[in-house]
């Protein structure tokens, strides 16, 4: 089944995009920095973080990874305060349906244990709604290592300096997400897939990639 987004509006102020949009400014005032502070220390447009905080837009995963770093927090505090973090002898468990929806307009991510803090990794599901290249501005690119496995339907995967790879339901692929890369679904439909990616610390804050690639 195609899945048809939503139109972007800050209407609901339950909506995912809202809540993250609030979580954000606070973090942001919290520090007492204009949104052209926070742009600087990120390396993300003020315009994007404006529509951001007002729920207007969500953030791909490279670039919650810039926000997180310019902030100078763990990536799980852009989605709540009250979040715990991961220590030896942690046991976690997320029922179906518990996950933080992030959804832009080739990628619909679901975070999966969003709360938990220090993590090694990063589990998110996703649904592919790019079918082609031409969707995306630039690739992808962001520090640590990255495991996919295709869970319905079939995916291309483009990477820089190889050639477009097909995967389908049941195969996977690990690579160092530094290389860019992107992925779309190769059928008709939305492919389903999971993917695990490390994560780097991002409470030290570094110079930031200023590239604006659409994902």
């Amino acid at each position: 089944m195609t899945y048809a987004a939503p139109p972007p509006t800050a209407d609901d102020p339950d909506s995912e995009r809202a809540q993250f949009g609030r979580r954000l400014r606070a973090l942001r005032r919290d520090r007492g920095w204009t949104l052209s502070e926070l742009a600087e220390r990120s390396g993300l447009a003020v315009s994007t973080l404006s529509k951001a905080e007002r729920g207007l837009m969500s953030l791909t995963y490279d670039r919650m990874l810039q926000l997180a770093r310019g902030i100078g927090v763990d990536m799980a505090e852009l989605f709540t305060p009250d979040g715990t973090s991961f220590a030896p002898g942690s046991f976690a468990v997320a029922a179906k349906g518990e996950f933080k929806r992030q959804e832009t307009p080739n990628y619909v991510y679901e975070m999966l244990f969003p709360e938990i803090r220090n993590k090694a990794m990063v589990p998110m599901m996703g649904t592919l709604k790019a079918h082609d290249l031409k969707d995306f501005d630039d690739f992808v690119r962001h520090p640590g290592q990255e495991f996919l496995i295709v869970l319905e339907g079939a995916i291309t995967v483009f990477a820089e300096g190889k050639a477009p790879v097909t995967l389908r339901q049941g195969d996977s692929l690990y690579l160092d997400s530094s290389r860019g890369h992107l992925y779309a679904s190769a059928g008709a439909q939305d492919a389903r897939i999971l993917v695990v990616c490390t994560e780097p610390d991002t409470t030290e804050p570094a110079p930031a990639d200023a590239s604006g690639s659409r994902v």
